[in-house]
């Protein structure tokens, strides 16, 4: 008994799928239009989507290269004639930030220096941590390796320094620790003296044209001290409101002796960028969706008038209302999901050519999103179905046949 009704189902659900394929194959000029309309929506919907996000995480990458997001620094204290980061709180600091998502670090340590007669800070640093940092510096002649300096324009132009020439570094003795970054000097205590060739100048066009750069290790040698970091500058791939919770974290544990904030050039960027493509997505997608109901329905009502003798004539032979729904159903949800595939393959290679186009990236496949745009094109021709199936649904077959 049980096998007999597992076959008759199955001849039913053959039959069905027999009538169903029938149905769209005579009709195949309306049933593409269907598709094309469910293709467009769900070309449009995912290229947009797939580019909004996308384009956020490529433009922070762009701006990382700009520079640091976020600067962590030694809270000042009045008790303290100079304070500064020792380097078991960089790893803890950094390791906070790194938590969130891949960061880029740098650590600066400043002393205030002599060249010539002159005064000016110099920074001793890690140059791969620094070049990695600062992309959008720009930099005549190489960065600086031990014995080398890599000198600010500013400083250049005004000692005369060109690339690969000498320079004479003097660092002296301050009249007390509190006025070494003053540049408030005595006259005779010379504490440390070395000479290094130019290996480059930079040129920012800010504060960077002023400073003097060395390999921190030649900082220690010329200064005979070894102390923690004065400023560690981060690059992190947190945005928005999670950079800002960073900050927060950090100011928060007030026991760490370090204060940090974030850049607000670059990390209001970032959110105007965030808002605008939203603010975007979100109303190109209301008109699409729009559309694509329009579309699907308009094609459904046609289809559903040119079949009016049929649904008659087999309501009259006793086939009842529900079924003939949830065949329509049925028919346009095919509809939805031949159009969603299709239109996610187009609005992919379109997402693909606008981000090779503008940033020179590959864009990937997102498969979930791929899914989610194949499931909205179904929900959408099944909302646009609605109403030409209800009319479809409560046809009078005594009237329509009569007509005939």
């Amino acid at each position: 008994m049980g096998a007999d009704n597992r076959h008759k189902g199955m001849g039913n659900a053959g039959m069905f799928l027999t009538m169903l394929s029938g149905t769209i194959f005579r009709r195949r000029g309306r049933a593409l239009m269907a598709v094309i309309a469910a293709a467009i929506g769900a070309a449009t919907l995912f290229c947009l989507a797939a580019v909004c996000l996308e384009v956020p995480r490529q433009m922070n990458e762009e701006m990382r290269s700009y520079g640091a997001n976020l600067v962590v620094a030694p809270i000042e204290r009045p008790d303290q004639a100079r304070t500064d980061i020792a380097a078991p709180m960089v790893a803890h600091t950094t390791e906070m930030v790194e938590a969130k998502g891949p960061t880029k670090f740098a650590t600066y340590r400043y002393e205030s220096v002599r060249i010539n007669s002159a005064s000016y800070l110099m920074a001793g640093i890690s140059a791969g941590q620094v070049r990695e940092l600062n992309h959008h510096w720009n930099v005549e002649g190489s960065w600086p390796k031990q014995g080398q300096v890599m000198v600010g324009r500013d400083v250049a132009e005004a000692m005369g320094l060109k690339v690969g020439g000498p320079v004479e570094v003097r660092y002296l003795e301050a009249d007390d620790g509190s006025n070494r970054q003053a540049g408030q000097w005595t006259k005779d205590k010379v504490l440390g003296k070395a000479s290094y060739r130019v290996a480059g100048i930079v040129e920012t066009g800010g504060s960077e044209d002023q400073i003097v750069y060395a390999s921190l290790p030649d900082l220690e040698a010329l200064t005979h001290l070894k102390r923690g970091t004065d400023v560690i500058e981060y690059s992190s791939s947190a945005m928005g409101s999670n950079l800002a919770a960073i900050a927060t974290a950090i100011n928060e544990m007030t026991s760490m002796g370090v204060k940090a904030q974030t850049v607000t050039k670059i990390s209001s960027a970032d959110n105007r960028i965030i808002t605008m493509l939203q603010t975007l997505f979100w109303q190109v997608s209301l008109v699409v969706l729009v559309l694509t109901l329009v579309g699907v329905g308009t094609t459904m009502a046609s289809i559903v008038s040119q079949r009016r003798s049929e649904i008659a004539l087999r309501k009259a032979l006793g086939a009842s209302s529900s079924g003939l729904a949830f065949e329509f159903y049925v028919e346009s949800a095919c509809y939805g999901l031949l159009g969603g595939v299709l239109g996610v393959g187009i609005g992919y290679a379109f997402a693909r050519l606008l981000c090779s186009s503008v940033f020179g990236r590959a864009l990937g496949l997102s498969w979930p999103l791929a899914l989610a745009a194949v499931a909205l094109s179904i929900i959408m021709a099944l909302l646009g179905s609605i109403e030409p199936v209800w009319r479809a649904s409560h046809i009078d077959p005594a009237l329509v046949l009569s007509q005939e």
